[in-house]
């Protein structure tokens, strides 16, 4: 398995996964969405991962006002401001070759061995 966990030091949700995969001793890679965003590529195959652009944004984020603004913006123009401002992401994203969850999933994760 090669797992890629994005998030933030400071999620919950983040930590608990973290923690799930350190607990079965499997190693993965954390990369944290505030010092280093998810390439294009990347995102692309999480979006087809988990069906689409709307599992992936937080409907409980921070950025009320970005997230009210994207809601009028075609698909295109949504995707290009969720790679600038990934902290509209639901986390973790817990990639695992072309396979990929968005929020805490253990029952899933579980499957992938």
């Amino acid at each position: 398995m090669n797992i890629q966990i994005f998030g933030t030091n400071k999620c919950f949700d983040t930590k608990k996964g973290m923690r799930y995969f350190k607990e079965r001793n499997i190693k993965f890679q954390f990369i944290d969405l505030k010092e280093k965003g998810m390439s294009k590529g990347e995102y692309q195959s999480v979006k087809q991962a988990v069906g689409g652009l709307e599992a992936m944004i937080n409907p409980d984020c921070k950025d009320k006002d970005t997230l009210a603004l994207i809601q009028y913006m075609s698909d295109e123009d949504k995707e290009e401001k969720l790679l600038e401002n990934q902290q509209l992401l639901r986390t973790p994203i817990v990639r695992n070759g072309r396979q990929a969850t968005v929020g805490y999933c253990p029952d899933i994760w579980k499957a992938w061995n």
